[in-house]
């Protein structure tokens, strides 16, 4: 991956030509945390540790939503919380093109962005989008089938328009409309994405310091760019987090199509659970296993009708369990652990010891989920480094339900097959995959 002073170098979209998908097959393009260099949202004033705080903060603010989808009462229709968002993808919209960035979602259902004229924009790292300035932007009547899939959309003067408000009072307001977008693949030919519906923001608001220029939903919703790519990809895509992304330079990638397909040696696959008006992606966790002991929870994870008890994230860093399965594994961990336990010094994590990743002896932990799929984490995914020596267990507890988050991903090729209404893993190195 290049440094972002190689950024627009890089994306001379002059050159750009297009490829049929078809003909591709599939194709990856690469992704990298807000964290890092590469991300608008990188400040170099902040520790490694102070980023490690932020992300943990966001892991908890965001399982809010989460929550009200397993089962607690809400009257906010929309379900994804922006600034909690922890991976960046860069593309570009629009003839002629421009180069933006927009924080990937795995729980969000539409693409959206800031656009020209702005009545109400937080500041972002590159230039608002002007479609008074593209030959390929329109928006999209009243009439469209789109409109009428995608939540939180209304009509105005014959033309859609979508008003989205979250949890944390951030918002998005403006015009559904198609246009055309590229991404940059990893194998040097970029793709042409034309008549892709985008939300054009023309009253925008973000809770925190904004600096990319919107969302890129991958979640299950109509809306969504996988379910817009939709047959010319299967409906399949994939990603592989590399390890420490927190305070690393090196880039993720994220796959579409063929180059989605996750098998061989050491492959499991667990069923996707479909909820009606959900776009979060939901599994079946059974249980774990620390060490030679394991435990299949019943109640609050394996009860009658929790099937889809727990929430596969890529936006949230921690993985949030119930109470009782969360003291379970705890117990389970310290008393694998031959050290006295330490107090988190910033007050978050329950569990802590003295040490580093590389230097602790920490335990093996397999997550077993339904369809045998055990999917073995190692303490790059269940430990977390919060302070100069001091090392926590990346696991807390929620209120009701479940979510697997990004930090329990690293080092997984974790593939989703939309028709199968699969979710595949698979032990890889993520920095190999180039």
């Amino acid at each position: 991956m290049t440094k972002m002073s190689c950024f627009f170098s890089l994306f001379v979209l002059l050159c750009f030509f297009n490829i049929s998908l078809s003909e591709a097959g599939g194709f990856s393009v690469e992704i990298f945390h807000r964290d890092s260099p590469e991300s608008p949202f990188y400040s170099s004033s902040e520790t490694k540790f102070q980023r490690v705080s932020n992300a943990l903060r966001r892991s908890f603010n965001r399982a809010n939503p989460f929550n009200q989808s397993l089962g607690l009462p809400s009257t906010v229709r929309a379900i994804v919380i922006p600034d909690f968002g922890e991976y960046v993808m860069r593309y570009a919209v629009g003839t002629p093109p421009l180069k933006v960035f927009g924080l990937l979602d795995t729980g969000s259902d539409i693409i959206w962005m800031q656009c020209i004229p702005c009545t109400k924009c937080y500041h972002q790292a590159t230039p608002l989008f002007d479609p008074s300035k593209s030959t390929t932007y329109r928006t999209l009547p009243c009439s469209s089938r789109i409109c009428h899939t995608v939540l939180d959309t209304f009509c105005s003067r014959k033309h859609c328009k979508y008003d989205i408000t979250y949890a944390d009072g951030t918002f998005s307001h403006g015009d559904l409309s198609q246009e055309t977008l590229y991404l940059s693949s990893t194998n040097g030919r970029p793709v042409q994405l034309p008549g892709i519906a985008i939300g054009c923001g023309l009253n925008n608001g973000m809770s925190f310091k904004g600096a990319n220029s919107g969302i890129v939903g991958l979640g299950s919703g109509p809306a969504s760019l996988i379910n817009q790519l939709g047959p010319s990809v299967g409906w399949k895509f994939s990603y592989c987090l590399v390890p420490e992304t927190l305070h690393s330079n090196e880039t993720s990638r994220l796959n579409f199509g063929d180059a989605a397909i996750v098998s061989g040696v050491g492959t499991v696959s667990t069923p996707l659970v479909v909820k009606p008006k959900e776009v979060f992606y939901f599994l079946t966790l059974e249980g774990f296993s620390v060490g030679g002991k394991r435990e299949v929870f019943g109640g609050s994870l394996a009860g009658p009708g929790r099937d889809g008890n727990v929430v596969i994230d890529s936006g949230t860093t921690l993985t949030l369990l119930p109470a009782d399965v969360y003291t379970w594994l705890q117990k389970a961990v310290a008393e694998e652990v031959k050290l006295k336990a330490i107090k988190d010094p910033n007050n978050v994590l329950g569990l802590c010891y003295p040490g580093t990743l590389k230097k602790l002896v920490l335990p093996v932990i397999t997550a077993h989920f339904r369809g045998a799929a055990d999917v073995v984490l190692y303490p790059l995914n269940t430990f977390v480094e919060v302070a100069d020596g001091v090392v926590c267990l990346a696991f807390q507890p929620s209120q009701t339900g479940a979510v697997f988050g990004n930090l329990a991903q690293q080092n997984l090729l974790v593939g989703y097959d939309l028709q199968k209404h699969t979710v595949s893993f698979k032990q890889t190195d993520c920095t190999k995959m180039r």
